[in-house]
């Protein structure tokens, strides 16, 4: 068997890789700091040269050279090998220091000239393509702005004599060091960071080598291309490498293997399981790669599979017993009510005297026998329903009918029983037919059902209300009570079976089926059941119906009232 690959957008997670770079980032840092160093020290001795050469360096000179100064120490404040913005603003700052250094120096013409190619040295210490093309084209925009400038007749006047001469030697010694402890030390980074990378090359394939599955990357067909780790139980390597992932499966489920790949290719990913050798369960889960070649994981999953299939075997045992449960529950049920029926019989004789009169005791006893025999009657037909509904053998006889004559047959049978506890059973019904296509009994136990337990939950003196509407195509018959309301711990464990709130003496007048009935009956109707309580306020269950044909005739809106009222009072 072959779980059905399903669909999948493209992975939103990037994969995981070692980390392995902060050493590098370190080393590269200190590079860029001791070349900036290397740059001011030697304008530093180039001043010094200066100083004692007493070649009559003006103003100009030393400002130039001050400028030269500047990017070095703007590098150690940035800490510009820190991140990528950073060194933008670094070499920004190079070009405009350079080509200032430039134009007080005589512009293009002067001997300073060649500093306009100092932020592409810098970008190369910086290292990165990007940083260099950044570093080249700053290059050529300081050349450009000082010939604009000087065409402008903005620069200032070059130096002469032995001064020009000792300038240019300075200009043109520091940038050719510069560019050339730049490429060095390019070169060093390249160098290491091939030799961490093939480490890190030799430490993946070791990994690879190691690691309980088997990775494999797919051609076209299926075809394995390379593979990494240990072949799972029940897979041939022979048949792998020369026939192909899908000739791992059966005959009948090579096909379901090939969708597989198809999948992955179209949708990004897929899952694939079936038995590749008797005792054996392999799963394979695969992945479209950025090249768009596949990489499948080869799982041993036989102890998964083992486990899932005693659960399902567990499970399917298990509801096979509940349905036995129930199919016993609904014939013990038949044979409880025949006899049942028969003593009430007998005893609804006794009450009526048709044989003649009886002691008064008799009579009391026939009352008793008869109260008993009604109220285990109810309880067996409510275990009846519900093992029907269990056992799926519950049919609905759907029938088109005015909702409110079961609302008010329940009304009706259950006044006594509201005039005994003292309670008010009052009903609130449409004045106008609603009709609508569901089954009578189940509607007319929901109502009895919804009303025996709020008559049970209500204190002498208090209201019972049912109410029926349409409401947007669907009916809504509601029971609200003034009752003692239900905790929210009960409220979680009603309209289950055999679930009760309340008290033991209120639990003792029910089997806690009543609730549940009434969910199922909604249920298999396709509507639901809610219900709303608060201790001390009262509880209110409502049943929603989806009842398309469910009609409303409207009538006149001067002749029609808005619902017609149905009181029982127990204190009339």
């Amino acid at each position: 068997m072959a779980d059905a690959a399903p669909s999948y957008a493209d992975p939103q997670t990037a994969p995981l890789s070692a980390r392995t770079g902060a050493p590098e980032d370190a080393l590269a840092l200190r590079e860029v700091m001791w070349w900036h160093a290397g740059w001011a020290l030697a304008l530093m001795l180039a001043a010094l040269v200066l100083i004692v050469s007493a070649h009559g360096a003006g103003p100009l000179v030393w400002l130039s050279l001050a400028a030269g100064m500047a990017p070095p120490a703007a590098a150690f404040a940035l800490n510009a090998g820190d991140n990528q913005r950073r060194r933008l603003v670094l070499l920004v700052f190079w070009a405009v220091m350079s080509a200032l250094a430039c134009g007080l120096t005589g512009g293009i013409a002067g001997p300073l000239a060649v500093w306009c190619v100092a932020p592409l040295a810098a970008a190369a210490v910086l290292g990165g393509g990007k940083p260099l093309a950044q570093g080249a084209g700053l290059s050529v925009a300081a050349f450009a702005v000082i010939a604009v400038a000087q065409a402008a007749g903005l620069t200032g006047p070059a130096p002469m004599g032995p001064a020009a001469f000792d300038l240019a030697l300075l200009g043109l010694g520091a940038t050719s060091l510069g560019l050339a402890a730049a490429l060095l030390l390019s070169r060093r980074r390249l160098s290491r960071r091939s030799a961490a990378q093939s480490s890190a090359n030799a430490d993946l394939h070791a990994v690879l080598l190691q690691q309980p599955n088997l990775i494999v990357t797919l051609g076209a067909g299926g075809r394995v291309a390379g593979a990494y780790g240990f072949p799972p139980f029940g897979v041939d390597p022979d048949v792998l490498f020369q026939q192909g992932l899908p000739a791992l499966a059966p005959p009948d489920e090579r096909i379901v293997v090939s969708d597989a790949i198809a999948d992955a290719i179209r949708e990004g990913r897929a899952r694939v399981a079936f038995a590749p050798a008797p005792g054996a369960w392999l799963e394979i889960e695969l992945r479209r790669m950025a090249d768009g070649r596949v990489v499948a994981t080869l799982r041993d999953a036989a102890d998964q599979h083992a486990r899932e299939t005693a659960l399902d075997a567990a499970r399917a045992d298990a509801e096979a017993l509940n349905i036995g449960k129930s199919r016993f529950l609904a014939n013990m049920s038949h044979e409880l009510r025949t006899p049942l029926n028969a003593i009430m019989g007998f005893s609804d004789i006794m009450r009526e005297r048709m044989f003649g009169a009886l002691p008064g005791k008799y009579v009391e006893y026939a009352d008793l026998i008869h109260d008993a025999g009604a109220h285990l009657l109810d309880l067996i037909n409510d275990v009846l329903d519900m093992s029907k509904i269990e056992a799926a053998k519950y049919e609905l006889s759907l029938e088109r009918l005015d909702v409110r004559e079961p609302v008010q047959a329940a009304l009706r049978l259950m006044r006594l029983q509201a005039d005994d506890v003292g309670v008010q059973l009052r009903g609130v019904l449409p004045s106008a037919p609603l009709e609508a296509d569901l089954d009578r009994r189940a509607i007319k136990q929901i109502v009895l059902n919804l009303i025996s337990n709020a008559l049970k939950f209500t204190p002498q003196g208090g209201l019972v209300t049912v109410s029926v509407q349409a409401l947007a195509g669907a009916l809504e018959l509601t029971v609200a009570d003034t009752g003692t309301g239900i905790s929210a711990a009960d409220l979680e464990r009603l309209g289950r079976p055999y679930e009760q709130a309340g008290d033991a003496s209120q639990q003792a007048r029910g089997t806690g089926l009543g609730l549940s009935l009434v969910r199922a009956f909604a249920e298999l109707h396709g509507g639901e059941m809610g219900i709303e309580s608060r201790l001390g306020e009262g509880t209110a269950v409502t049943v929603r119906l989806p009842a398309p044909a469910a009609e409303q005739p409207p009538a006149p809106q001067a002749e029609r009232p808005s619902a017609q009222v149905i009181a029982f009072n127990p204190h009339r």
